[in-house]
């Protein structure tokens, strides 16, 4: 009876606790390029979409026009990390940099969906007042505090 006990309770929280998932997406409309996601080093997507199945802090995203270097070096930067949130602010965040040695490339802009819908900045130029310009531009960083919220990141809008 107890083992029968143990099971139902085991069974009763992996019913319960659903899996933290997120998806970056990429919409290249410039007709040249290769959208690519990076985290630590690592390169996690080249324009497919990536699923996360936890969270996904600290990536990078950029338009490789040959001219970018791996950290998108050179090109317009997203920056983002998905996570649901533990604590009022603690979920995700996702900016726009054009903070040296990143510079303006391509007009890019990112939009949170199944969450946050319409949360989501463009940059159509090398002056544009949603981008990092200085570290201290914190203003400009668009935050999510929503469960399993995915990532929609345009180029040439």
């Amino acid at each position: 009876m107890m083992f029968k006990s143990v099971v139902l309770a085991l069974l009763a929280t992996a019913i319960g606790a659903q899996a933290e998932r997120h998806v970056v997406h990429f919409d290249n409309r410039c007709g040249f390029g290769t959208p690519t996601l990076i985290q630590a080093g690592r390169v996690l997507s080249t324009g497919g979409d990536y699923v996360s199945n936890g969270p996904l802090i600290g990536a990078i995203a950029y338009l490789q026009t040959g001219n970018c270097g791996f950290n998108g070096d050179r090109c317009t930067l997203i920056e983002t990390t998905l996570k649901n949130p533990t604590s009022p602010g603690a979920g995700s965040s996702t900016d726009i940099s054009l903070i040296a040695p990143h510079t303006f490339s391509v007009t890019s802009g990112f939009g949170y969906f199944n969450g946050c819908d319409g949360a989501g900045a463009d940059c159509n130029n090398a002056n544009c007042p949603t981008a990092f310009h200085q570290p201290s531009d914190t203003f400009v960083q668009v935050a999510c505090q929503v469960n399993d919220v995915n990532l929609a990141i345009t180029f040439c809008l």
